[in-house]
């Protein structure tokens, strides 16, 4: 009886193992990428893999549930947050295939153009080292700001002119969009902004150039670079199905990478 269990239990765990090889599990942000990976579910299933979605809303998570296991892939980064991500943490997730472009915008709800800024007006920025040094950025293009080009990521104190003596207020990417009403401008990353009911090319007031090169990528851990899932993710993700779902779903506001 006791051979006949252990026989039973191995057929279980190997029938197991088998199901979870069908099954591909990326973490990503809820908009844009968790809909467009719902929409390439049955793309998916065409493959033979049911793909399973696990959504996060902040950002300091999903390389660390990638890192764990718990994740075959995640997609919600531009690969300078990765590079920081690596380095901090002295991990090494690799970038593996570029999506898409989400242009960051500045948002107001007291003005309708730069312009109209006034000395000592509050924005908000994102906080992480990655997002936070784009945010400058932007405002440096909109000649709001200088920046020392010295500085690879740059912070508030990194700034050398500031004609209107702008005050920054640091925060979780994704409270940004909920300080909309508290300052005067916010600098907002794309997903976000989306999520928060903001279109960027409709509603900001300034707008990152489609030329940034902060492109979105799909990241997997370094001995699945070549694994099956992620050859099967990368040709879906590809896919001109998924391509003409951003650019219709999205109107612009999200730029193919492919």
């Amino acid at each position: 009886m006791k051979i006949k269990a252990f026989i039973l239990a191995s057929l279980l765990f190997l029938t197991n193992l088998s199901a979870n090889d069908k099954i591909i599990t990326i973490g990503a942000t809820p908009v844009p990428f968790g809909e467009i990976l719902e929409f390439a579910k049955p793309l998916f299933k065409q493959k033979g893999y049911e793909l399973k979605i696990v959504e996060f809303s902040d950002y300091s998570i999903p390389n660390k549930a990638l890192l764990e296991g718990s994740l075959d892939a995640n997609l919600f980064q531009h690969k300078p947050y990765l590079d920081e991500f690596n380095k901090a943490n002295k991990t090494d997730l690799q970038a593996v295939l570029s999506v898409a472009i989400f242009p960051m915008g500045a948002y107001s709800r007291k003005f309708k153009d730069i312009s109209e800024l006034k000395t000592g007006s509050s924005v908000a920025v994102p906080n992480d080292p990655t997002n936070e040094s784009r945010a400058l950025e932007v405002l440096e293009k909109a000649n709001l700001i200088k920046l020392d080009g010295k500085v690879a990521l740059k912070t508030p104190l990194d700034i050398s002119s500031n004609p209107k003596k702008l005050k920054f207020k640091e925060l979780k990417a994704a409270q940004v969009p909920r300080a909309l009403e508290d300052v005067d401008l916010a600098v907002i990353n794309t997903n976000y902004a989306l999520d928060f009911g903001l279109k960027p090319l409709k509603d900001s007031i300034i707008l990152e150039d489609k030329n940034s090169p902060y492109a979105n990528f799909l990241a997997v851990r370094k001995e699945d670079i070549n694994s099956a899932k992620t050859q099967v993710i990368k040709e879906i993700l590809h896919s001109q199905e998924v391509k003409k779902f951003m650019l219709e779903k999205y109107e612009g506001n999200i730029i193919p990478t492919f």
